[in-house]
Formats: C-alpha cells, structure tokens, sequence
C-alpha cells in the first residue's frame, strides 16, 4: 500500500449538490468514512484517544478479539494515512510504540461526537 499524499487524493470534493442538481456525495468524506469505519479502526483510534503511547500488546489486550494480524493491518493502514506514528526503540528487547499524529489526534472531536451519538441512539 502506498502511503496517501495530496498528490493521490480525489482532487475535487462536492460539499453540496453537484452542478446537475443531483445530490453527490463528497469525496472526501466518503474516504474518510471508509477508512474510520473499517472493521477494528475506530476501536484502535479510541484505545489511543484514551491512553496517548501505546505498545502493539497494550492495544491488542484492549480490543478483544482483534487478532495480530488484523492489528498490524489496520496500524500500518493507519501510518499510511498519517494517523498514527510507529516509533522503534532499540532493546534490547525492541521496543515498538504507536502513537496518534496531530492529524489523528484530530479527529477527536468527530469520534467523540460519534461516541456520544452511539450511547444515545444504539442502545
């Protein structure tokens, strides 16, 4: 997966109505959409909302049944988008830690609008 530059995004967000009059979705958020509703993602952002620094053991003891696998995918999925920083500390043993960038930290706001919304409505 290559990571995403300004270069490789939808150069043309539709906040409205296209110029047809036809309702049209923007771009932009619907890619955004999909990637925080990707299956684990917003556990994962939520774990590191919470707790800042975490370790890959910490995070996938939060989530339950959030195999390896899958946490190393969306991780990596997550650094690719600029979301989340990898730090390698040399051991040994190696230490690896994840952390929210600034754009992560970002999305606070909408994920705990979100949150505030699912406690209301999905009960």
């Amino acid at each position: 997966m290559l990571p995403h530059t300004a270069e490789s995004q939808i150069a043309a967000p539709h906040a409205g109505p296209a110029p047809s009059g036809e309702p049209a979705c923007c771009p932009y958020y619907h890619q955004a959409v999909e990637l925080i509703g990707r299956r684990w993602t917003g556990a994962i952002l939520e774990i590191l909302l919470q707790s800042g620094p975490l370790r890959f053991s910490t995070i996938a003891a939060a989530v339950p049944d959030l195999s390896d696998r899958m946490l190393s995918d969306r991780l990596k999925e997550l650094e690719s988008y600029r979301l989340v920083d990898r730090t390698v500390y040399p051991g040994p043993p190696v230490r690896v830690q994840y952390a929210l960038t600034h754009a992560g930290l970002q999305l606070a706001p909408a994920l705990e609008e979100l949150k505030r919304w699912a406690q209301r409505w999905l009960v």
